[in-house]
């Protein structure tokens, strides 16, 4: 008698140069996570080179696994149901402009299309930490990725949105220029005559601990600031924080929390629980979400 191998579901996190991924097992309840890998790619390259190193890291965790479903997480714009690059301007990735990379990546696996979903990274982020991390519980949230870039998403009710925040107008200019690595480049050096390649340098650095104390404080008090708005508007049960800066907290967030609630909107607010994992597993949710514990 023929042996039916079950299906397997995979997520992975692509970025402009970077890839990881991993097998997620969902019972319900939460999440397991096995055959981690990840690797360098860079995405300057020809279409197939690009498809080719993606694909050798997807192997890497699926194996010769075949009856296979994976779900990815990919930065926009892109056409996410039909799998569809629509980057040009950001010089990564540019190659694949107007492909459906659903269909190269499933031709090089092997496996029906249909068996690859894409979902918007900012999405993915606050969906698997919805699901199995700091965001359960959560009616209506507000996910953040706080890094080089800014990242955010909406979750009202079962509905999570890419927020697009990093546009948003806030002060004189927008939401990224003061939520990313970069404002604590101009900051320091406009402000206190310091040069730093980002918060690393400034919190490990041999800097006076009054001016670090100063930094922090603003960009605590500047995240509560751009938050307060959305808070109301959302009608906001929490926020939930990633990306690379989320790991300051103990620097930043008290002075988040204190001029939120000087403002009248205190909220919950949670780090991520899962940090890179939470993209993978938000992923897949198109394939997890019917899911239930017996």
């Amino acid at each position: 008698m023929l042996k039916i191998e079950p299906m397997t579901t995979y997520g992975f996190d692509i970025g402009g140069s970077h890839i990881s991924g991993a097998q997620i097992a969902w019972d319900g309840v939460s999440a397991k996570i096995s055959a981690f890998h990840e690797g360098d790619v860079d995405t300057y390259r020809s279409v197939e080179e690009i498809i080719a190193d993606w694909t050798a890291v997807i192997r890497q965790s699926v194996g010769l696994r075949t009856e296979i479903r994976v779900g990815i997480a990919m930065p926009g714009p892109y056409d996410y149901p039909n799998g569809v690059s629509l980057i040009k301007d950001q010089g990564k990735m540019k190659s694949l402009y107007g492909l459906s990379v659903k269909n190269l990546l499933a031709e090089s696996l092997k496996i029906d299309p249909v068996r690859i979903v894409f979902v918007n990274d900012a999405e993915a982020f606050l969906l698997g930490e919805s699901l199995a991390g700091a965001g359960r519980g959560f009616d209506n949230s507000i996910g953040l990725t706080l890094g080089t870039g800014l990242g955010s998403a909406f979750k009202i009710g079962a509905q999570v949105t890419d927020a697009k925040l990093w546009t948003a107008s806030f002060r004189d200019g927008i939401a990224e220029d003061y939520l990313g690595t970069g404002w604590f480049k101009q900051y320091a050096s406009a402000q206190f005559g310091i040069t730093i390649s980002g918060l690393k340098d400034l919190l490990f650095g041999d800097f006076d601990p009054e001016i670090v104390g100063k930094i922090m404080t603003e960009f605590g008090r500047t995240l509560g600031e751009f938050l307060s708005p959305y808070i109301v508007k959302m009608n906001c049960q929490g926020v939930v924080i990633g990306g690379k800066i989320a790991r300051a907290e103990t620097h930043f967030l008290p002075h988040t929390h204190a001029y939120l609630e000087s403002v009248g909107c205190p909220v919950q607010i949670r780090i991520s629980a899962l940090e890179e994992k939470a993209a993978m597993i938000g992923a897949c949710h198109p394939f997890l979400a019917g899911i239930t514990a017996d």
